[in-house]
């Protein structure tokens, strides 16, 4: 109920404040990606939460995973399980890019044309389906509490909602916030249709992961930023049935156009290091 009440409130503030300009009409946006969302809720319900829960009280009883490996006090046993689950996340997204049967399933969530909460519901049954063998290992290896384990994914979903926004915050803000958690600046960037920008910025609530790991591209300014897959770019590509059986047919040439050429950008725009975030 909280998550839908700040979806909303999201929504209604990215229509008086964007970011970037919509290329695509709302409506039909919408009415995709609610019906998407619709087998994404079925999946979520039916496979990722029972397999979650079922790893939470398997890992309760043994019990097993890496914060059961020394004794800590509680709040460090939280912070690290907090730590270590976000973690997994980014190395979870980072494989949806890199793994090319993962990517089939995923990509339904980046061929949509333009960035809004909407898209943050946006995402192929296959992939939560997916996502449930995922959860099973990350909770197990991990051994989160239960208790943490809750907290923790009212954060992630609250950050996917917010850095999938297309809400203009004031730069100096979204600056200082972008240092810690995750801001639709930075994940707008992740959605370009210029692949090496797309192969960045893959965390969820932190950033540090993406510091760590260099794959942190800020410095790319808004206005340049062309969201989708340049190889599903049409209209057509965005109906509901399209988006659905895109996986299980032959894939094209993703950073192709239809026309062959590939969307690259000969240099980044803005003159400041790639840890500088760009208006």
């Amino acid at each position: 109920m909280a998550l839908g009440a700040f979806a909303l409130l999201l929504f209604l503030l990215e229509r008086c404040f964007p970011l970037r300009k919509s290329r695509y009409s709302l409506v039909t946006r919408l009415i995709a990606n609610v019906a998407i969302s619709a087998f994404t809720f079925i999946a979520a319900i039916g496979l990722v939460q029972p397999a979650a829960r079922w790893a939470l009280r398997w890992s309760a009883e043994k019990p097993f995973g890496l914060i059961h490996l020394a004794v800590l006090p509680a709040w460090a046993e939280f912070v690290f399980s907090f730590l270590l689950m976000d973690l997994a996340f980014y190395y979870w997204h980072l494989a949806n890019h890199r793994v090319p049967f993962l990517w089939r399933f995923h990509n339904v969530h980046h061929i949509d044309p333009d960035l809004d909460v909407s898209t943050a519901f946006r995402f192929h049954f296959g992939e939560i389906t997916l996502s449930s063998a995922f959860s099973v290992i990350q909770v197990s290896l991990i051994g989160i509490s239960p208790w943490a384990f809750a907290i923790y994914q009212v954060a992630f979903q609250a950050e996917v909602v917010f850095h999938h926004s297309n809400l203009r915050l004031p730069i100096g803000f979204e600056r200082l916030l972008s240092k810690i958690i995750v801001t639709p600046r930075m994940h707008g960037i992740h959605h370009s249709q210029v692949r090496r920008e797309n192969n960045s910025n893959f965390g969820t609530v932190f950033t540090w992961w993406d510091r760590l790991h260099r794959t942190l591209g800020l410095n790319i300014p808004q206005h340049e930023v062309i969201v989708g897959i340049p190889a599903y770019a049409e209209p057509e590509d965005n109906r509901i049935s399209n988006a659905l059986l895109m996986p299980f047919r032959r894939q094209r040439d993703y950073w192709r156009r239809r026309d062959g050429s590939i969307v690259e950008r000969a240099a980044p725009m803005s003159r400041r290091p790639s840890y500088h975030l760009a208006e």
